[in-house]
């Protein structure tokens, strides 16, 4: 017996973004793997184990969220390890496969897991004995799924899952079955290949249920390419932001907007986002605005819709709405809001210019099914659309819906996705370019329920 405590790992997690943070901790010193930007969270929770953070790891560059890595090695004088691989513009511990970091009595081996991308790091925690406990498997090793291979370019899609298949294959070959398997992605995260389940694993269970340990490789790179969907547009811009360097975000407050200045934005076509819940945006907003309802999906899909670097307005009930938004954006590189603006619609509205739409559900759409001039617009993935679709239906991806507008047929036109929160966006896009539009705010499995005619 040594007499050293367990390293305890402690799990932060964004479900805005379907993402895991670690910090792993000896009571004395403490190791952060993969930080979110809004680095107070993992401040907080290290201050509460009256720990020390002496290293920031990075499990590759990623490519859904602006990293938190740099920002906190430099507020905590913490070293930041990130490959020696990566083409980045700033000071790293540069590390390389099957280095080891020690602190206190916490010791991590590399793994070079390329796949999720070409310099992919995994971490190995051993214990002081030296047997291997746990490993932080950022975008390789996912629960029961892998990583998706295709943000780097399609020309290394295929290599990229070939390494993938391996380097899940090296993990499950040289860890031992019950090391608790700790992934960055997979929890809702576009960065998931395919779909995750569980919230939490281990080598073992993972030999029994991983997609990339039940295929032979030929079968699993096809199956995998085949399977990959669309990602959000932002994606683009996270990994160029996270080989720069980014800093903690340093956001002001929202210039106030009061009802003249929403018009004249409004009318100059900068995007103007209302908070509020859908439904109540569909009794009453004001005109121009579009609806993208503060939860977990706001970031993340607000996000894939606005044209990058278009001024930003938001409106919400009250402050704290406007203050949760912006913590959310700054996750995904968007610091700062031109303005805000809050309280009740018809104070806001300049020259009463307020707009509404029906809402309703999938047993209405088929109450109205062969009412003249009905336009149905889906406007979910492409993928989702292969699966199924509603006979006749038009397909339009709701962040291609703006740019297409012009090709949404002539009529009252209904709008679903597969909850209802993306068709709240399309909706009020088309409300917006003076369409009339009927919100469908309903789950999709209800639609095959009511005997709506679908194509499979």
């Amino acid at each position: 017996m040594t007499g050293e405590p367990m390293p305890e790992v402690v799990t932060i997690q964004t479900p805005a973004l379907g993402d895991r943070s670690y910090l792993i901790h000896d009571e004395t010193e403490a190791v952060v793997v993969d930080p979110q930007r809004d680095i107070g969270r993992v401040l907080a929770v290290a201050e509460s184990r009256g720990v020390r953070i002496t290293h920031v790891l990075e499990t590759h560059i990623h490519n859904d969220y602006v990293t938190g890595g740099l920002a906190l090695a430099g507020q905590t004088g913490a070293a930041y390890v990130v490959a020696a691989s990566e083409d980045v513009s700033f000071e790293r511990l540069a590390v390389r496969d099957n280095d080891q970091i020690s602190t206190g009595s916490i010791t991590v081996t590399v793994m070079h897991t390329p796949g999720h991308t070409p310099g992919h790091l995994s971490y190995a925690l051993r214990e002081a004995g030296g047997n291997v406990v746990a490993v932080f498997t950022g975008g390789s090793m996912l629960y029961g799924a892998v990583g998706r291979t295709d943000l780097i370019s399609p020309g290394q899609t295929e290599p990229l899952t070939r390494a993938q298949y391996r380097s899940v294959r090296r993990l499950a070959a040289e860890l031992p079955d019950d090391a608790a398997v700790y992934p960055t992605h997979g929890f809702g995260s576009f960065c998931s290949a395919t779909p995750t389940s569980g919230t939490s694993s281990t080598i073992g269970n993972e030999r029994q249920v991983n997609v990339a340990l039940r295929r032979e490789e030929t079968a699993f790179v096809e199956e995998l390419i085949a399977g990959l969907n669309a990602y959000p547009r932002y994606y683009a811009h996270m990994g160029p932001m996270n080989r720069r360097g980014p800093q903690a975000p340093a956001p002001s407050r929202p210039a106030r907007a009061d009802a003249a200045e929403l018009r004249r934005r409004i009318d100059s076509g900068e995007w103007i986002v209302d908070l509020r819940e859908r439904r109540a945006f569909a009794r009453a907003h004001i005109a121009g605005t579009i609806s993208i309802e503060l939860g977990d999906p706001f970031s993340t899909y607000l996000g894939w819709t606005i044209p990058w670097g278009v001024p930003l307005t938001v409106i919400g009930d009250h402050p704290e709405q406007v203050t949760e938004a912006q913590l959310q954006l700054t996750r995904i590189g968007i610091d700062q809001i031109a303005a805000a603006a809050t309280g009740p619609t018809e104070a806001l509205a300049a020259d009463g210019k307020i707009s509404s739409y029906r809402v309703t559900d999938f047993g209405a759409l088929a109450a109205e099914w062969d009412r003249p001039g009905t336009v149905i617009l889906d406007v979910r993935r492409p993928d989702e659309w292969r699966r199924s679709h509603l006979n006749g239906a038009v397909h339009i991806p709701f962040w291609e819906l703006e740019q297409r507008t012009a090709e949404v047929p002539a009529g009252q036109v209904w709008v679903h996705c597969a909850s209802g929160f993306r068709a709240s966006i399309g909706a009020s896009i088309l409300d917006r370019a003076g369409r009339e539009v009927v919100h469908v705010d309903d789950d999709w499995e209800r639609a095959a329920q009511l005997g709506l005619p679908i194509t499979t």
